[in-house]
């Protein structure tokens, strides 16, 4: 990302909310300062623009809000499962994920594949924290997990990478988050919920937790994540597969 000063960017960030030129002309400013969402193109490009830029420069370090545990929803939602089902994931749901590894590689010093034990040997985080649908539908639970932030120090990714493109073995579903979320504090790799393994249901044995984004971002069944300087070459280079149905890649909450 290129240098710049937080005054200098506030001013060109209010320069392009004002009026509509100022929002026609806002993906090009946070082009400038490297600050562009994949998907800001089309009718909703300068929305999008401003969304993720503004979340970057404004509150950049900012924390979902966390609860207690009286909080907990004593009915969580687990949406329902779509598609064909591959051979792969039918086996390792036959021997209970015992076999489960997740891949990391792309733009790193180090490719490794980790199975859940590895993880949970890597170190431990949890937060009661909710899940929001854009379908309107919430509920809060415990997640369990890993911080991401623990698996970069082991894979080291290289100074180019940009975005981490994380998969699901279940449906093929993929999504991508820039190299800051990747480093955020709550960002887990999550293996558990309340007090437990986290259910088949909701997406064991392992599930991307973003709780700062809305819930499609936390892809279930997560086997691979690549780290990459450009999402060009994935699906039609708009972040994830959400844009492409008309989604919005940064969907911060």
């Amino acid at each position: 990302m290129k240098s710049f000063s937080r005054r200098r960017m506030l001013t060109a960030g209010i320069a392009a909310a004002a009026g509509a030129a100022g929002v026609i002309a806002a993906p090009k400013v946070v082009r400038r300062f490297g600050l562009a969402a994949p998907d800001c193109a089309g009718p909703y490009g300068p929305g999008e623009a401003l969304t993720y830029a503004a979340s970057r420069i404004i509150a950049p370090n900012a924390m979902a809000r966390e609860f207690s545990r009286s909080w907990i929803s004593k009915e969580p939602f687990a949406n329902s499962l779509y598609g064909p089902i591959p051979a792969e994931f039918t086996k390792h749901k036959a021997e209970g994920f015992a076999n489960w590894k997740i891949a990391v590689g792309g733009m790193v010093m180090h490719p490794t594949e980790f199975s859940v034990p590895d993880l949970k040997q890597m170190g431990r985080s949890s937060q009661i924290t909710e899940v929001a649908c854009e379908e309107g539908w919430s509920y809060i639970a415990e997640w369990i997990g890993t911080p991401l932030a623990l698996v970069l120090q082991e894979v080291q990714p290289l100074a180019p990478a940009r975005y981490l493109v994380y998969t699901s073995m279940r449906d093929g579903l993929w999504d991508s988050i820039d190299m800051h979320d990747a480093r955020h504090p709550q960002t887990l790799l999550t293996w558990g919920m309340n007090d437990g393994d986290l259910p088949f249901g909701f997406g064991g044995p392992l599930r991307m937790r973003l709780p700062k984004q809305l819930g499609y971002r936390n892809v279930k069944y997560v086997h691979k994540m690549v780290f990459t300087d450009s999402l060009k070459g994935f699906g039609k280079g708009m972040g994830s597969a959400n844009p492409e149905y008309g989604y919005s890649w940064y969907a911060g909450i």
